[in-house]
């Protein structure tokens, strides 16, 4: 099947592997973008062998990310491999590639030179650090779980008095990627107005940093340095995880009229007129007393029982679902974030749909070289012998 949306009509040379190059990619498919995915002949995207766990012996981590691509197997390391990335290039909208700053000049797929081929092209690179900057930094590696101890996320992260903690997703890897799929946006919008393609670089590191917010506000203006809340909210009470009598919820008490009606839900009128609890500052302050106050309370009646009552109030609250619930939610469902396609090996997905999505039909995830002929002969106009040749020679791999 073909994908149809706002971006139907542009292609897109996918060049990354692992997380935050093909998630960015995937966004760009989900909006309706030709993606054609090169991947290592014979191994393909690291995250073929992620696992367990597995379907059918395809990887479940890689099945998540890569949606709307097209796979060819072409080895960047023969010469007339190089050639072919190059052609294809001439013939894409956009590049994406995570490789460290300067391995793809020396593969020979730079920027500058993809570019000088291609002035339209928007190259998008993906690396930990940037090109730019301090050059001790640009040739380090971007691991998920090194940049949010760096870019401060871990530290803010666990219980006050536990260990820092990482987030339980790769949070720097996907919001890196998401910030590569604005870029790339952007990018394209400037070209309907120059002509001109561009060269963005992206850091793991900026794109981490950058979500600390209110927090990195404080401490650049304030001097103030945040520490672990675990479920609190530094700056608003009472807005924290609850235990009821048979599990745990969250509640989030935003403004004084919430706290008021939480108040009379609570019978707890005098709530309102105490000095420590009348104004979310006080709130802060004194939040030890009110959450112990609260504690005792909530244990008394099941999540569901408070959600509802508190829901009813409107008053901000959720149960805190396992991901196998998650991917049940009704209104997931309802949205058509859930989503079903057929994989030729897999056999029928389920997959997360994309927030960002415009297309009305799902590209199952390729498995490895499943489209080398079709793209050699359909995008770069070769013939069946010449692309047997290049598959004898091992250039290639379908």
């Amino acid at each position: 099947m073909t994908a149809s949306g706002a971006l139907t009509g542009l292609r897109v040379l996918d060049l990354s592997r692992v997380l935050s190059g093909p998630y960015c990619t995937m966004c760009l498919g989900d909006a309706g973008a030709e993606v054609i995915k090169v991947e290592q002949p014979g191994k393909g995207d690291d995250t073929r062998a992620f696992g367990p766990p597995f379907v059918n012996g395809e990887s479940t981590y890689f099945l998540s990310v890569n949606r709307h691509k097209k796979s060819v197997a072409i080895d960047l390391k023969h010469p007339r491999g190089v050639e072919l990335v190059k052609a294809l290039a001439r013939q894409s909208d956009v590049v994406v590639e995570n490789f460290r700053p300067g391995v793809a000049a020396r593969l020979g797929l730079g920027h500058e030179t993809l570019r000088a081929e291609n002035a339209r092209l928007v190259y998008c690179s993906i690396s930990g650090f940037g090109h730019a900057g301090l050059p001790q930094y640009s040739s380090l590696p971007g691991y998920d779980a090194v940049v949010q101890g760096l870019a401060g996320l871990q530290d803010m992260t666990g219980m006050p008095d536990g260990a820092p903690t990482r987030v339980g997703v790769p949070m720097s890897d996907l919001l890196s990627g998401m910030a590569a799929f604005q870029q790339v946006l952007l990018a394209l919008l400037q070209r309907q107005k120059t002509g001109e393609g561009a060269f963005l670089d992206v850091s793991m590191l900026d794109a981490t940093a950058a979500v600390l917010t209110f927090h990195a506000a404080a401490a650049l203006n304030a001097g103030t340095q945040p520490s672990r809340q675990g479920n609190r909210h530094s700056s608003i009470a009472p807005y924290e995880t609850f235990q009821a009598s048979d599990g745990y919820f969250n509640l989030a008490v935003g403004n004084d009229g919430q706290f008021v009606a939480l108040c009379e839900l609570l019978s707890r009128p005098e709530w309102v007129a105490d000095a420590r609890f009348k104004t979310n500052p006080e709130r802060v302050r004194h939040r030890d007393a009110l959450s112990c106050a609260l504690k005792d309370i909530f244990k008394t009646r099941t999540v569901d029982a408070w959600v509802a009552a508190l829901s009813e109030h409107g008053i901000p609250a959720g149960r805190i679902q396992r991901v196998d619930e998650v991917v049940k939610h009704p209104q997931l469902h309802a949205r058509g974030k859930v989503i079903e396609v057929e994989h030729p090996v897999a056999g029928a997905l389920k997959l997360l749909g994309s927030p960002v999505s415009s297309t009305t039909t799902v590209l199952a995830p390729p498995t490895l070289g499943q489209h080398t002929r079709e793209v050699l002969m359909q995008t770069l106009q070769l013939d069946v012998a010449q692309v047997d040749a290049l598959l004898a020679e091992r250039v290639i791999a379908a």
